[in-house]
């Protein structure tokens, strides 16, 4: 016995709620309740009885009973099994039909609950249930002419489209599904809970909609979650629009409670027409669970935040989503992999594989999402650029970011500038380093292969750029793109480079080249396949150095001898071009040749030393090579024996080699050339040491710098004088009769050596035994006591002697190079004596350069280009400035002399980049150097092996300490002095500053440079970077020795200072020791490699030796912040030690380098202090005399940004400089200075200036904006910051009426413009909603800057009146400003509806002093007198007439000031 529906469950449904009718059902079934039930129900069965042979079609549902006529009667066939229910009248004619009978049934109402208990008991079975709820099969019947639609709906559907049924059909749905809600749906099986809940989409109409609502609702609380899902998605198909925005909040609810329906629920709600608040509420929850949500439901999340953004708040939206958005997550599955890679089960390798794949395919749904924003949505792509703009330190930037804009700049043709723009400063500022490139490659290829053509078109225009950030970035996308994408993209990326090399500038070629050489050395098989795109530049090799023929030869002798037949042709062509430049006459040419055959030379040996011994080819292979070999060396050979030059860059090109390939090198080969050099040098340059020289020279010949005499027995001595001469007496005579014979020539001696050397070493397992004579042998020179006697000399005995000099100490460096690893004690004692000779020596050389005006030393590096040329740049005058690191010096120094002269267009708020202070100061730091004058020669130099500076762990000797001892004890310890400590300090602070300075802040002044840049550095940059940040971590100890020693030796002086017998050479010396020191240490902290993670060990073993000096043995264990605070504490303790102000800005810049990022809040207390003490410091040289120059001036102007950028209260501090500092420097005399800040006086009034305005100008730009929502206290605290603001601009401004000199009008007029700009936009929206509260506040701001804007207004009048063009091109736009100032207060009143209290008058134009400028109409003046008794709560405004007398600026009518 069944209950009839229509009884109980309205009544069940509004009283109880589902569970209870769920409930009720389940129990009420067992027993019959009601009389018409046990009376119906027998008629049914009956009836199914009597018609079973009614069924008409195979299939169709026999006992047939109400239920089943009334539908076959309306046109509708049940059938049973896997058969479709058959429809043959239209589907608005069955339901009006089916209507009908039920109304005029002769038991009707009864006959609705008998068909309703009908159709209950026919979707018992699980496959009627499925035909039912499944569309109807549309037929024609026989005879019938009413046209079936090829679609009907299914039968459910057809019945809750009539009104009578409605309520009873929803209810039994509903009672049905959770009959399903533990059934499993597999593949093909059938969704029953998900094909009921569609019955309820789009019905025509709901008797009762906010009650199936309510049903609905109640079973998502109690469903499983597919189910759930499935209710969730259909809602918007099911609500009427009036029930949206309360069915909106309840799934705002879900949201926030789980993360399971996140998807479901955000589907829904992104089809529903939400109000402005909840939708912002709900895109709040939303952005809520980005962070927590599971990778595979964030494409939803981010689509549905992306999707409802408005114009309004799209930056804010962005600005957030960018936060939440963290793709480190999506990266987890990719570091499963790689440790599933060990593991030898298939399974869990084929689980690990794919959980990267639905990460990387979640990822790609992700983008595709963004993608499609960005494609559609103008405001999305605008707002995101906005939104990494407005990002400012490192740590904002992610992965996202720099993938984003790859997206914007593929999808977006119009944003493209815009996108590269914005990537261009943030690469230039180094908040995009290229790590963070390296994880969007590596981690995210499958996303970032999309958009190849735009890494490809931004790379190629980063390599075009002069900024060496941005060209090493494009360098960099060019690698990773090669790594990780397909063939067609390698080919595309090789090609470019290629293009670049053939085609490109300079600066292009070198990155071009270094790019290949990486991908040949990490790529060499792939990089094969594109060897023929390589192989073109041979046909470019016009254009390239000789430095980048090095590079293109090592490139293709890889690709020619890695393959054995692939290789081949590479191989052919690369013999024909050095065959041709060997060939050659023109010196350029035959550089190149050698550089190449030393290169092929190279390849050839390793491919030798790799091979295998079980090649059957390689016997062969060997006899070819060998051929090819000897037949080259002979040729380099030939070609070189007749010039010195040419000859010497042969050995230092195989020293090179040697050196770079240490141990993997055939020794075979070693000997074909060895056998020949270890011959050679003794019989070229070696003589056995005699009392005299036979022959007549220029001078006479000397043995001097002898450190074995006593060994008289054997003993030898270079034979540099008679060499030189001979040398000289060649080129008169113009070599003829010397042609058979190899040129000898002590400019080959140093190169020569170093081979030497480097062959024993590699041949003797290191060992220096065979030739460790050479290291205290002497050299035949002259008398070198030149001291009054250079003025009798000739030029050309002043050119020889400097020559033999330069010679002398190339060799001695030479020497120093090969013997400083040496262990033994008497042998680092000659090594140190050999120092001692090389400093002696410089001061000599630095007497006879003095006096040899014009004069071009000898060449020690002969691979650097066209040297040709150097003697054109030389032979002005007594200028010595050379090539290479030091003409780089020169420009700045040019520059910087340009800048103190024209100071007005350098008013920049960022003091200049580390390297350019360095660069523009050198000449008057070297000062107390006794290498200064030297220092431009330094091309001329052989260059110093890193391996030199471990002699600086021996002690420090001073001149006072060889006063207190006996000199031949203190000689005898085994220690550097004062000029062999600054020797090697200066040159290791050099080679730090070449490598380890980062390379966004090193410029290139002239594009034709940049083949000079490394000059001097060859070796060195034979190193990575971070080999050299190893070497630099090694001598932290000893540096941290010297430099205590610093400390101590100037704490000492500091006490006898006005006692006369201070050494002042000496206090030179010490002071120049401690700012190398200084400096050395800044290189190194300041390296950007240690921000990388790989680098981090050698961090912390860095900062480990500082933190050691404090707490010896505790500081193992401590952790990173700890080490950098203990390192900070050990630096600070050397700020009551520094001897001058370029120590001081350098320890500064140390610190800062040192402190962690973002700097705590102690540190930054610290060095606001420190800055400040140290700009209250009187600066005082040994002499007297106060500290001045463009040095000081570059490093007050840093240091002065230090204070200021870390105190506190940037405005409390500015005023305090302004009205303290300034009013005593007016108040004292001419040459005087400020009591308080010693440091100001009238020669650095102007960068005093510059740094507070601009200081001032972005410091406002941090106060926020005004805005109506704002407390009434928060708009006194924002009025009370511009008050101060504006009342020191107001001093700054009337300064210019005493100091009134060209570069304090130009930093006003230009700062006083974007200072007025940023209270237009900052400061009025604030006084538009504060003016009704805080009237007199407001009022007393305006007028104290309408005072402002007057004196501005009077200096727009001075600039004309100078007919000065650097001032009156700040003119025209400050009017504009002013004028905008004066309409905008108007328009502030307006809105505060106090239009009254303004009015306008005629604005005079006057000097600074405020004198009135005679050139105005006459008619003006009467009307022109400023009104002074305006009413307290009016504000003033006068405006130009626009009269003749306005016009004066030549801009048109003068603009209104206030």
């Amino acid at each position: 016995m069944h209950k009839v529906p229509g009884k109980i469950y309205p009544h069940a449904c509004n009283n109880k709620g589902f569970a209870t009718m769920v409930s009720k059902r389940k129990l009420s079934k067992p027993d019959g309740s009601g009389e018409s039930c046990k009376t119906d129900l027998p008629k049914t069965k009956k009836s199914r009885i009597s018609d079973t042979e009614k069924a008409s079609v195979c299939g169709a549902v026999e006992n047939e009973g109400v239920f089943e006529e009334l539908l076959r009667m309306s046109g509708i066939v049940l059938k049973d099994g896997e058969g479709q229910n058959e429809i043959a009248v239209d589907q608005m004619a069955f339901q009006k039909k089916l209507c009908l009978a039920l109304e005029k049934h002769p038991t009707y109402p009864g006959v609705v609950k008998e068909f309703i208990s009908g159709l209950e008991t026919h979707i018992k079975d699980r496959n009627r249930f499925k035909n039912c709820l499944l569309p109807c099969t549309p037929i024609r019947t026989e005879g019938s002419r009413t046209l079936v639609h090829s679609y009907c709906e299914s039968l459910i559907k057809l019945l809750l489209g009539i009104k009578i049924l409605q309520p009873a059909v929803i209810t039994l749905l509903l009672e049905k599904i959770p009959e399903f809600f533990f059934d499993t749906v597999g593949t093909f099986g059938t969704n029953f809970p998900r094909l009921i809940v569609n019955q309820f989409k789009w019905l025509d109409r709901l008797l009762d909609s906010q009650d199936l609502v309510k049903k609905l609702m109640q079973m998502v609380s109690v469903s499983p979650v597919p189910i759930q899902n499935d209710i969730i998605t259909s809602l918007p198909e099911i609500l009427e629009d009036s029930q949206q925005s309360e069915v909106a909040r309840e799934l705002s609810c879900l949201l926030k409670q789980g993360r399971r329906l996140t998807v479901p629920v955000l589907d829904a709600l992104s089809r529903l027409d939400l109000d402005a608040d909840l939708l912002a509420e709900v895109r709040q929850s939303a952005m809520a669970i980005v962070p927590s949500v599971k990778l595979e439901d964030l494409p939803v999340v981010v689509k549905f935040i992306l999707h409802n953004v408005k114009a309004a708040d799209a930056v804010e939206v962005i600005s957030d989503l960018r936060k939440s958005l963290d793709l480190s997550s999506c990266v987890l599955p990719l570091q499963i992999l790689s440790s599933q890679k060990k593991l030898k089960s298939q399974v869990q390798a084929s689980s690990s594989m794919s959980q990267v794949t639905t990460s990387q395919n979640c990822v790609k749904l992700l983008f595709d999402v963004i993608k499609l924003a960005v494609r559609f949505q103008k405001d999305v792509a605008e707002a995101w650029i906005k939104a990494i703009e407005n990002s400012m330190s490192v740590s904002d930037h992610k992965v996202l970011d720099l993938i984003v804009l790859l997206l914007i700049h593929s999808t977006n043709t119009k944003n493209r500038k815009q996108t590269e723009k914005v990537l261009r400063n943030k690469i230039q500022l180094g908040y995009i380093p290229e790590q963070l490139m390296q994880n969007a490659f590596q981690n995210h290829s499958v996303v970032i292969k999309d958009f190849f053509p735009s890494i490809l078109a931004l790379a190629q225009a980063f390599l075009h750029s002069a900024h060496p950030a941005i060209g090493s970035f494009g360098s960099c996308m060019y690698k990773q793109a090669f790594a990780a994408f397909d063939s067609y993209c390698q080919q595309e990326v090789v090609a470019a480079l290629v293009t670049h090399v053939c085609n490109g500038s300079e600066t292009e070629l070198d990155i071009s080249l270094d790019v290949l050489t990486d991908l040949v050395k990490l790529h060499t098989s792939l990089l094969m396949r594109y060897a023929t795109f390589v192989k073109r530049i041979l046909d470019s090799t016009q254009k390239l150095n000789p430095c980048q023929i090095r590079k293109l030869f090592y490139i293709l002798s890889t690709l020619a001898f890695s393959q054995r037949q692939e290789g081949s042709y590479i191989q052919d062509d690369m013999h024909m071009v050095i065959r041709k430049w060997l060939s050659s006459t023109v010196p350029n040419h035959k550089q190149m040749g050698i550089i190449g055959a030393v290169a092929m030379i190279g390849s050839v040996a390793l491919k030798r030393n790799e091979g295998g011994g079980d090649s059957l080819e390689r016997p062969e292979l060997n006899r070819e090579h060998d051929g090819q070999l000897s037949t080259l060396l002979d040729l380099v050979g030939f070609c070189c024996e007749q010039t010195p030059e040419v000859l010497a860059l042969y050995y230092d090109e195989l020293a090179g080699l040697i050196e770079k390939q240490k141990g993997n090198l055939d020794l075979q080969l070693l000997e074909e050339f060895g056998k020949s050099l270890v011959e050679d040098f003794p019989s070229d340059f070696v003589v056995d040491l005699s009392p005299t020289v036979e022959g007549s020279f220029m001078f006479p010949v000397k043995s001097l710098y002898n450190l074995d005499e006593d060994e008289s027995q054997g003993a030898i001595a270079i034979n540099l004088l008679p060499l030189l001469s001979q040398s000289e007496r060649g080129k008169v005579a113009d070599g003829m009769s010397n042609q058979s014979k190899r040129a000898v020539s002590p400019m080959c001696l140093s190169p020569c050596f170093r081979l030497l050397r480097l062959y024993t070493e590699e041949q003797n397992g290191g060992s220096l035994e065979e030739i460790d004579a050479l290291l205290g042998c002497p050299l035949y020179l002259t008398d070198l006591e030149v001291e009054g006697k250079l003025g009798s000399l000739s030029t050309q005995e002043r050119e020889f002697l400097c020559s033999l000099l330069f010679y002398a100490l190339n060799w001695f460096r030479e020497v120093v190079n090969a013997f400083c690893k040496q262990q033994d004690a008497e042998m680092k004692g000659k090594v140190l004596t050999r120092l001692q000779n090389i400093t002696e020596l410089q001061a000599v050389l630095g007497k006879c350069l003095a006096a040899t005006p014009g004069y071009v030393p000898p060449p020690a590096t002969f691979d650097s280009e066209a040297l040709e040329a150097v003697p054109s740049v030389n032979a002005v005058g007594p200028v010595r400035k050379k090539n290479g690191r030091k003409k780089k010096t020169d420009g700045s120094k040019a520059g910087s002399a340009d800048r103190s002269q024209a100071d007005d267009s350098s008013e920049g708020n960022q003091p200049d980049t580390e390297l350019s202070e360095l660069e523009k100061a050198a000449v008057e730091r070297e000062a107390g150097n006794p290498l200064a004058q030297l220092q431009s020669y330094r091309p001329y130099f052989r260059e110093l092996d890193l391996e030199v500076f471990t002699v600086l762990h021996c002690g420090l000797l001073t001149k006072s300490v060889l006063d207190t001892e006996m000199h031949t004890e203190a000689r005898e310890v085994v220690q550097l002095g004062p000029a062999e400590l600054c020797f090697l300090l200066d040159d290791l602070c050099w080679k730090l500053e070449h490598v380890l300075t980062p390379r966004s802040t090193k410029r290139v002044p002239f594009l034709k440079e940049r083949g000079y840049k490394d000059i001097g550095f060859s070796h060195l940059c034979q190193r990575s970077p971070k080999e050299v940040a190893l070497c630099a971590v090694k001598l932290l100890k000893p540096l941290c020795n010297h430099m205590e020693n610093m400390h101590n030796y100037f704490q000492a002086v500091i006490g006898v200072e006005v006692e006369p017998e201070v050494n002042i050479q000496e206090h030179q010396l010490m002071c120049y020791c401690y700012q190398q020191l200084l400096s050395t240490f800044r290189s190194l902290f300041a390296w950007n490699g240690f921000s990388q993670h790989e680098n981090s060990d050698l961090l912390r073993s860095a900062l480990q030796v500082l933190a050691d000096r404090l707490k010896p043995g505790e500081t193992e264990f401590l952790l990173l912040e700890e080490l950098i605070s203990e390192s900070f504490h050990y630096l600070l303790n050397f700020q009551q030690s520094v001897p001058s102000f370029y120590c001081a800005f350098i320890l500064t810049q140390l610190l800062i380098a040192i402190a962690e990022k973002p700097m705590a809040g102690w540190k930054k207390e610290k060095m606001a202090s420190l800055a400040k003490q140290f700009l209250c410091q009187s600066w005082v040289k040994p002499g007297g005399e106060r500290e001045k120059g463009s040095q000081f001036n570059s490093a007050l102007h840093t240091l002065l940004c230090v204070y200021l950028e870390h105190t506190d209260n940037i405005l409390k501090a500015i005023e305090e400089i302004s009205s303290v500092g300034v009013a005593e420097l007016m108040n004292s005399a001419k040459d005087g200075c400020s009591s308080t800040y010693p440091t100001l006086n009238r020669q650095t009034f102007p960068i005093f200036f510059r740094v507070m305005m601009a200081q001032l100008e972005s410091s406002v730009k941090s106060i926020p904006a005004g805005k109506p929502s704002d407390s009434s206290e928060v708009q006194l605290e924002k009025l009370l910051r511009w008050n101060i603001a504006v009342r020191n601009f107001h001093i700054l401004v009337n300064l210019v009426k005493v100091f009134d000199s060209r570069p304090v009008l130009s930093i006003c007029l230009k700062y006083g413009r974007l200072f007025v700009e940023a209270f237009l936009k900052l400061a009025m929206p604030l006084l538009d909603y504060s003016f009704k509260k805080h009237r007199d506040d407001v009022q007393s701001l305006l007028k104290t800057l309408q005072l402002s804007t007057r004196q501005l207004h009077h200096m727009c009048g001075h600039s004309k009146i100078c007919q000065d063009i650097g001032l009156t091109n700040h003119v025209p736009l400050l009017k504009k400003s002013l004028e905008q100032f004066v309409y905008r207060v108007k328009a502030m009143l307006a809105f505060n509806h106090c239009q009254e209290a303004f009015w306008v008058g005629i604005l005079k134009n006057r000097d600074l002093q405020g004198e009135e400028i005679l050139s105005q109409v006459s008619e003006e003046r009467g009307s022109a007198e400023e009104s002074g008794s305006a009413e307290e709560n009016t504000e003033e405004a006068e405006e130009s007439s626009g009269a003749e007398g306005s016009e004066d600026d030549g801009a048109g009518p003068a603009p209104a000031e206030p």
